[in-house]
């Protein structure tokens, strides 16, 4: 084990995170791969993959793997539930210092790990995602992954290239204080700094041709991450204040229908003979008050639900000093 940078509260220097999907021929390659670089800089490991439903004998290897290398340790999945879920479940498992999360076709080279290793112990950053520069997936995959972190970047705030890269190193605080799920991996770097992990860096990363299988990769995955941007970016800056974004759109809809409302009262009033109803911006007026009021009444009913929520008081806390943890229930 390394003696320079180990923090000795933990019991192993790295937790490999592995979650998989009817890879069965990638594993015995991958495990090896691992194992040369751990012994190769003497640190003490574990592999937990996941076996997210798989239809082929990925189990069956990873119970192999298991029997011949007490490191590599396996959780299976009675069905498929997306990366997320893998991932989650893994977290949990994990007990590393460093935490190293990677795919399972091959793709991630095992031999960035002692320097994202680094990086996070002694550059100190919480998360260090990998950069695959250089890639070597078709174009209808590279194309529309440059457009998705595009727009993620702009609405997180996250310099990140690459943020659906599998091969990331994080500290193991972050990993324990996260809830991954649906399909928000992609968006592990935003759901960490919502909740207060910030020092997020990178690293250009190999990035290898897949070697055995097919891509999981579709388009309806990159039309759902879009999706997910959108949740991960309100429930980040609203999701304990709904009626901040609910109650203000509503706010606002409704003053523009009823001041509408207001000049063609005035205007009948005074200078028009002909009835309100006669204008078709009097119906978007009324359509605009009828908007507002929902809205309005959306961000009510989402604040007396989300202040009756048993999390709603479920804040990070990093350190405590005179004072005892609170028990968890």
């Amino acid at each position: 084990m390394s003696q320079s940078t180990s923090n000795n509260t933990y019991p192993l220097d790295l937790s490999v995170v592995v979650p998989l999907l009817n890879e069965e021929e990638s594993l015995p390659e991958l495990a090896a791969w691992i194992d040369r670089v751990m012994k190769e800089n003497d640190f003490s490991y574990e592999i937990i993959m996941i076996d997210d439903g798989s239809t082929d004998s990925s189990w069956q290897v990873i119970e192999q793997l298991s029997a011949q290398n007490p490191a590599v340790k396996g959780i299976r999945f009675r069905r498929n539930y997306g990366k997320s879920a893998a991932l989650n479940e893994g977290f949990a498992a994990t007990s590393g210092e460093v935490i190293i999360t990677m795919d399972a076709d091959l793709q991630d080279s095992p031999d960035e790990i002692p320097e994202l290793r680094r990086m996070i112990l002694e550059d100190n950053y919480h998360i260090v995602s990998g950069w695959k520069k250089k890639r070597y997936d078709p174009l209808s995959k590279t194309i529309p992954t440059k457009i998705y972190n595009g727009a993620t970047r702009y609405m997180t705030g996250i310099k990140l290239h690459d943020m659906n890269c599998g091969l990331k190193a994080y500290q193991s605080e972050v990993v324990k204080n996260i809830n991954v799920y649906g399909e928000m991996h992609r968006y592990i770097p935003a759901i960490a700094k919502w909740e207060g992990f910030t020092r997020i860096g990178e690293k250009v990363v190999q990035h290898q041709a897949r070697k055995y299988g097919s891509t999981k990769f579709g388009l309806e995955r990159f039309l759902n991450g879009f999706l997910d941007l959108m949740t991960i970016t309100f429930m980040g800056r609203f999701g304990k204040r709904p009626m901040h974004i609910f109650g203000l759109l509503g706010t606002l809809m409704f003053f523009i229908g009823f001041a509408i409302s207001f000049y063609l009262s005035i205007a009948k009033l005074f200078f028009e003979q002909y009835r309100m109803t006669e204008r078709p911006i009097f119906f978007f007026a009324i359509l605009c008050m009828i908007i507002g009021s929902q809205l309005f009444l959306s961000g009510f009913l989402g604040e007396l639900i989300t202040r009756n929520s048993p999390y709603k008081d479920s804040y990070q806390v990093r350190t405590r000093i005179g004072l005892a943890n609170k028990e968890e229930d």
